[in-house]
């Protein structure tokens, strides 16, 4: 750039009248120290906590009553028996989606719990649960597991756009948020 004055004159009389009484400002900058980082992440130890306390409800004993024609389909006694239309339907987008396929019943019946238990610490409403078909082991313990539960409001057999005969959509209820008590 070059040293020279552009304005003219007549500019620089303008502009020293018109800044004339003004007084430098002295600098005032402030360095903020960075916020410690607090991690959100439950912990190892919580999380497997949760995967076993949401897990424990699943019996191989208790055979719930079921429909037995037609799609898989199952509704709790106090929810509205519209949500599984609307499963049906797909009105009900998956939020998180659980694959089951190659895993032992135990090892199911874990990422299950685990599943529903995430499902409510991130506040998700709706999951799908893929079970395959394969020698139908899965696909016939999964809906007799989710039914004991009392956090699965709902589950229908997916459409087809999420998995069909080959996966369940389900509704998990959700804790309401409460703002903390004031003393």
């Amino acid at each position: 750039m070059s040293k020279k004055n552009p304005l003219s004159a007549e500019d620089r009389a303008l502009f020293n009248q018109l800044v004339r009484g003004t007084t430098k400002m002295k600098q005032d900058t402030v360095l903020h120290k960075p916020a410690p980082k607090v991690s959100k992440a439950p912990s190892a130890k919580r999380l497997l906590s949760e995967q076993i306390d949401a897990s424990h409800y699943f019996s191989d004993e208790f055979q719930p009553l079921l429909a037995a024609e037609g799609p898989v389909r199952y509704v709790r006694a106090d929810v509205d028996a519209y949500e599984l239309k609307k499963l049906r339907r797909g009105d009900y987008a998956p939020e998180i989606f659980l694959d089951l396929h190659g895993l032992t019943q135990l090892q199911a019946k874990q990422e299950l719990g685990a599943l529903i238990a995430a499902c409510r610490r991130e506040h998700l409403f709706c999951a799908s649960v893929m079970h395959g078909h394969g020698k139908h082991i899965l696909k016939q313990q999964t809906p007799l597991w989710l039914a004991q539960h009392p956090d699965v409001c709902a589950f229908h057999q997916a459409p087809k756009m999420f998995g069909g005969d080959a996966a369940l959509l389900v509704l998990i209820e959700l804790e309401e948020w409460q703002p903390p008590a004031l003393l």
